[in-house]
């Protein structure tokens, strides 16, 4: 019988953007080069996966296919806000991190699962989506955009509640999601949000009323994965 994979769950708290982008390259270094060293014949050791979830003080970062005019805000304005801004390696635009916000960087070997990046980013989506669903919210997706949408048909009423960015070598992945529990959403007015000037954003808070646990939302994320990705956690 075909072993499940096992992915270590790491839980950085709140942490400063630049320290996770470090720990999170040091990871993703380290499983990419124990590939090529397995298909050099030089160890038989696979990668571990690691599904790190954490919080981040103020930040916007800025994918490799952003425009740095999605950022409103100068240098000035950003110290004001008691914000950071990085320019980063994973694909999409612009987007903010702050507290209350769950963050979820799976670092995985999609050799030991399947070798599709788009199945992988709708496996995340779809992981959002039923965790949505366990709290009473219909979400979806929105034809040509990443990410997770409440009522994404309608384009006067579409918010997104979840941004994606990701980056892969060799099928190793890194960066992730961003999932607005108790966001503080003004700090998305700075910025055109993922490139898109014409939707709005919300959060779980917003949408129930009232702030929400962000470890019970983790909980439910991290089963959702389990059973799309079909792993086991340690």
């Amino acid at each position: 019988m075909h072993s499940r994979p096992v992915v270590n769950v790491l839980d950085w708290g709140l942490i400063a953007y630049k320290e996770a982008w470090d720990r999170q390259e040091e990871l993703f270094k380290k499983a990419v080069d124990l590939k090529i060293a397995k298909r050099n014949g030089e160890t038989e050791e696979i990668p571990e996966h690691h599904l790190v979830v954490c919080q981040h003080p103020h930040v916007y970062t800025l994918g490799k296919s952003g425009k740095h005019d999605h950022l409103l805000l100068n240098a000035d304005e950003l110290d004001e806000k008691e914000a950071t801004f990085y320019k980063i390696n994973r694909g999409g635009d612009i987007t903010y991190h702050g507290p209350g916000q769950l963050v979820v960087y799976p670092i995985l070997d999609l050799e030991q699962f399947f070798t599709d990046i788009h199945q992988y980013m709708r496996y995340l989506e779809e992981a959002v989506i039923l965790t949505l669903e366990d709290y009473g919210i219909k979400a979806g997706r929105v034809e040509g955009l990443t990410g997770v949408w409440i009522d994404g048909d309608n384009a006067a009423k579409a918010r997104k509640i979840c941004a994606m960015g990701v980056k892969s070598s060799r099928w190793v992945t890194m960066h992730g999601i961003g999932f607005n529990v108790n966001t503080d959403l003004s700090y998305f007015s700075h910025i055109v949000p993922c490139g898109i000037d014409d939707k709005a954003v919300t959060s779980l808070q917003k949408e129930l009323g009232g702030p929400q646990n962000i470890q019970e939302v983790f909980g439910h994320l991290q089963r959702h994965l389990q059973e799309l990705f079909e792993f086991d956690v340690k």
